[in-house]
């Protein structure tokens, strides 16, 4: 109780840092930069493992689901660049292939 108490505590205080506009702390333009990294590189650590990794081991073959749900929703990013077509294609591909597949 006491670690999730304090990881709550560090949590709060290093959002209210940085969003509370009378506090005088700023970011400067390099760390922001660095700090526009992190949304896409904590995606891949989630989506990639979920994606590709079966049973501990490498899943890529052609009737993994997962792996054609989450093709069809970078291809859907990409061409629409609109997250409610992305998500809804994607969960579309994803339950398509899982019953035609089984």
């Amino acid at each position: 109780m006491l670690t999730i108490f304090l990881l709550a505590c560090v949590t709060f205080g290093t959002r209210y840092l940085f969003l509370e506009g009378q506090l005088p702390v700023r970011l400067g333009p390099n760390l922001k930069r660095l700090l526009s990294f992190s949304g896409p590189a904590v995606l891949s650590a989630i989506a990639v493992p979920i994606l590709f990794v079966h049973d501990q081991r490498l899943d890529i073959a052609v009737n993994n689901v997962y792996l054609w749900g989450g093709a069809v929703a970078v291809i859907a990013a990409h061409k629409t660049a609109n997250v409610y077509w992305t998500i809804g294609l994607g969960m579309l591909t994803f339950l398509l292939a899982s019953y035609g597949f089984s």
